[in-house]
């Protein structure tokens, strides 16, 4: 008996030195090893991480400035600085030794502090008093001396930390940043705003486009594309020069990579501004023009109608105090307009646009297919709903009420298409060859068609640039902070990382949120609310009918006797009492239906997580333990006995 206890300890002894050994080893065999089992994949990386990742051929030093100390009191941020800092823990495990990771604790009026300021890490007051910094920012740097930096993290934008911290890495591993001509027919550089009297700020998608790109002006009066533009960009272009065309036909038939925002009514055009005439501004024509390009490229624009969508119209407010009303031309365009299958929209939620026009395929240009011969493909991006209509461009340049555009409206039950991708073989617009006052350069002659496939991404719509459809702005530790509430900025930038060649940082972009928000209960509200609200408008129905009828009684008495009140009065008076304290009683039952429905479903919760789980756990291990001692008790009963040895 004795010696069986013994060899039972000695068995649990080596277990627990097996377990242990195991658990060691396991540390450093299995380092970086995880398993996401969240709905949306949150903690795992992008497949455009990886290639970046890959992509590093220099080593890249990561400096993480976070306020550790500070941030414990802040639990927001102190539960964010640890998601940051094991994201960027993992990001260096996976770049084969390519990426270094300093984390840093800048202290007050320290060189750490210096440190962070020189890199472009900002740091933000924690209280006047102190005078001491809050910091919570990336810093990088390559062994060219590039730097790049992610100022502050805000914890509102935690869905993009993946996109934002891998964009930075790439910036620093590809210091050479693609070329994009841009040729604007809007103020989207800055400057003097005629209409304010005052200087405005470049706008933000034009400004995000300047950190990841070689972004270079280009004139509406120049003759040559500069060889070295990986992407063209055409912005409302107005009344260019035949040399223009010609030259941006010539880039689009060698192959180049052209973005292009087309509008039948511009409202960021300034033309008649600077009359300083609102209604000669409003007048002016603001419809571009590029329409002998495009149907050279297989795509017909109609600068003469707006699209009228009923079914993704947005609500707007035109004047201060007034209620919003619903505007048919401003557009909210959800996941079933956007197209899902192209790189450039997939994964986006929401795209706004204003007064956009409409596109179409010419004779020639097909559905996306495999390209045969010269044709070209025509694959739509962004499409209304089919409740909607193409109204005359006029209903909308002076237009005071939103709410006359459903005057006659009737949807045609077509989707009309507002952005698209073309690509494939085109001829050029210009069959008669160069127009008059263009010298090619020797040994150079005009393309009559396309050497190689274009690739072209065009948008019925100029409007979406513009910051307010698409970002809001806010103050964030007394610092301008901008958040944004449409794709529009990730639309644009997925289109320029594309057509520039690189997608890696497209799978990376609209990742889904790491806020889980309790549906059901959220259910259970809005049906309460809905409930309640009925209730609402009940109350305030009966209690403008008991006024009506008092008001009716009181006109029926004589002068003398106003302040008598008869016994049909007193007999209303009460029975609206007994209504309104009826009626207020079904209230407060709503409400306590509705907490009650919600105490019932966190009860359930508790029950299964306290009790039901740790229950099975419990049956499971006894069933366990009785089969194990089961089979202890039969095994003497099944032991063949043991002969003596025969001694002499």
């Amino acid at each position: 008996m004795n010696k069986r206890l013994t060899l039972g300890g000695g068995t649990l002894l080596a277990l627990a030195l097996l377990f242990i050994g195991l658990t060691v080893l396991f540390n450093y065999a299995l380092r970086g090893w995880r398993l996401d089992l969240t709905q949306n994949r949150l903690y795992t990386t992008a497949p455009g991480t990886d290639r970046v990742l890959t992509s590093i051929k220099e080593p890249i030093n990561l400096y993480f400035f976070f306020s550790e100390k500070a941030a414990t009191g802040i639990p927001e941020f102190s539960t964010y600085g640890k998601r940051v800092r094991e994201f960027l823990q993992e990001l260096v495990s996976r770049s084969n030794g390519k990426l270094h990771l300093h984390v840093i604790d800048p202290q007050p009026f320290s060189e750490e502090e210096d440190r962070a300021a020189e890199l472009g890490v900002r740091g933000v007051p924690l209280g006047a008093a102190s005078g001491a910094q809050f910091y919570f920012g990336l810093a990088g740097t390559n062994s060219t001396d590039g730097r790049a930096a992610i100022e502050f993290f805000d914890p509102k934008k935690e869905q993009f930390l993946e996109y934002d911290v891998v964009k930075l890495v790439y910036q620093l591993a590809n210091p050479k940043k693609p070329v994009v001509a841009w040729l604007s027919g809007l103020p989207m550089t800055g400057g003097f705003d005629p209409r304010s009297g005052q200087m405005r700020d470049p706008w933000l998608i034009y400004s995000d486009a300047q950190q990841l790109f070689d972004v270079r002006p280009l004139d509406s009066n120049a003759k040559v594309i500069d060889p070295e533009t990986n992407v063209l960009v055409l912005v409302h272009p107005k009344e260019l020069s035949p040399a223009t065309q010609f030259a941006i036909d010539q880039f689009a038939l060698h192959g180049g990579h052209i973005l292009a925002f087309v509008d039948p009514l511009a409202e960021g055009d300034m033309s008649g501004a600077e009359a300083g005439n609102p209604m000669a501004a409003m007048g002016a024509d603001k419809s571009s023009h590029l329409a002998p390009l495009l149907n050279a490229w297989g795509v017909k624009f109609n600068s003469d109608e707006v699209v009228a969508d009923r079914g993704h119209a947005l609500s707007v407010t035109l004047r201060q105090g007034e209620q919003p009303v619903e505007h048919l031309g401003i557009l909210g365009l959800d996941r079933d307009s956007i197209a899902s299958d192209d790189v450039i929209t997939a994964g986006l939620s929401t795209v706004n646009v204003a007064t956009a026009g409409y596109l179409e395929p010419l004779t020639g240009a097909q559905a996306c297919q495999p390209l045969k011969g010269s044709r070209a493909c025509f694959e739509p991006l962004l499409q209304s709903s089919s409740d909607a209509e193409a109204l005359p461009v006029a209903r909308f340049r002076m237009l005071f009420d939103p709410a006359t555009l459903l005057d006659g409206f009737k949807p045609s039950g077509r989707r009309y298409v507002i952005g698209a991708r073309v690509t494939g073989n085109v001829h050029s617009a210009f069959t008669a060859g160069a127009p008059q006052g263009v010298t090619l350069a020797a040994g150079q002659t005009a393309l009559k068609q396309s050497a190689k496939p274009v690739n072209l991404v065009v948008f019925a719509d100029s409007d979406m640039l513009q910051d307010f459809m698409w970002v809001r702005e806010q103050a964030f530790f007394g610092q301008r902070m901008t958040q944004a509430w449409a794709s529009n900025g990730d639309l644009v930038e997925n289109a320029l990382d594309n057509l520039a060649g690189s997608a890696d940082l497209i799978s990376v972009r609209g990742r889904a949120t790491y806020q889980r928000p309790f549906d059901r209960v959220e259910r259970l509200r809005r049906a309460a609310d809905e409930r309640l609200h009925a209730k609402e408008q009940e109350l305030e129905a009966e209690l403008r009918d008991t006024e009506t009828k008092l008001t009716a009684l009181q006109s029926k008495k004589d002068s003398g006797s106003t302040l008598i009140l008869t016994p049909e009065q007193e007999q209303e008076i009460e029975h609206f009492q007994t209504e309104k304290v009826r009626i207020r009683k079904e209230l407060r039952a709503v409400r306590a239906g509705l907490n009650e429905n919600i105490e019932r479903l966190g009860t359930t919760l508790k029950i299964l997580n306290i009790v039901v789980v740790p229950l099975v756990f419990a049956v499971v291990a006894l069933l366990v333990w009785l089969w194990r001692r089961q089979r202890r008790r039969a095994a003497p009963a099944n032991a063949q006995p043991v002969a003596a040895e025969a001694h002499p």
